[in-house]
């Protein structure tokens, strides 16, 4: 499921799929996106590239498309791949750059950058 919040520029995506299973905050206020892995109990984050990730006023109709035409290729598709490196628990000044609802699902969890 998905959930924009345009007044905060915050979109959420739940993913329910078992072991798959992941919450992700799309950020667009502070430019962070972080996805936390059920199955890992870890949390990673990432800087959103302007020319890779979707402007948040596009983001609900390219769901809706997807949604409406499975089938049909979209060159908009945005896939993230996560290398296991060095993590960290997040401390003060990570949540000032982060943003509070990054932090909300992040806290208490490894953090990959």
């Amino acid at each position: 499921t998905m959930t924009i919040h345009s007044e905060e520029h915050i979109v959420d995506v739940h993913v329910r799929s078992g072991v798959y299973s992941s919450d992700t905050i799309f950020d667009y206020r502070h430019g962070y996106i972080a996805t936390r892995l059920f199955s890992r109990n870890a949390c990673f984050i990432m800087k959103i590239k302007k020319d890779l990730i979707p402007e948040l006023r596009q983001i609900g109709r390219l769901a809706f498309e997807r949604e409406t035409m499975k089938d049909v290729y979209s060159p908009n598709n945005v896939w993230a791949q996560f290398q296991a490196g060095s993590s960290t628990l997040g401390h003060f000044k990570d949540w000032l750059l982060y943003g509070k609802h990054i932090e909300q699902l992040c806290t208490g969890l490894p953090l990959y950058q």
